[in-house]
């Protein structure tokens, strides 16, 4: 298979060519030569580049990526990783869902002051985290 020019990888994938670099010093992708000054790099660096937009799409760091690569640069993935960051990302999804749905009813909400609109409090009660009552006597939280 013949080598891809960084302009190449910059042109198949839309990644600018001060990323590549930041990735090859990352330790996330490695040329495997150059041809002049311009980096050449194995044909597998796409699917190493998808990889890495994934998974920084899915909020992984640059660090626990590169985790995921051997030291000759084969991907290894911990699938128990992944489970754990798509859990995380569905906690997001309904936190996030439900905000939407709070944000839609205020904006359409038919009450003359949304405080006493019913739905529009319940809103406003399930937002806060639940917390114990404080306790009276000693002023801490109750066990």
């Amino acid at each position: 298979m013949r080598a891809l020019d960084i302009a190449e990888v910059v042109r198949r994938t839309g990644i600018p060519t001060s990323t590549l670099r930041y990735y090859e010093e990352k330790g996330l992708i490695t040329p495997v030569g150059r041809h002049g000054l311009r980096r050449q790099y194995a044909p597998d660096v796409l699917d190493h580049l998808a990889l890495i937009a994934l998974t920084r799409s899915a909020g992984f760091t640059l660090d626990e990526i590169a985790a995921m690569f051997t030291p000759d640069g084969r991907p290894n993935l911990d699938r128990g990783v992944f489970a754990a960051k798509a859990d995380d990302l569905d906690a997001t999804v309904r936190r996030l869902t439900a905000a939407r749905d709070s944000l839609r009813h205020a904006a359409a909400c038919p009450a003359p002051n949304h405080l006493e609109c019913p739905t529009f409090r319940a809103l406003l009660t399930s937002a806060l985290p639940v917390r114990p009552a404080p306790d009276r006597r000693t002023g801490g939280a109750r066990p």
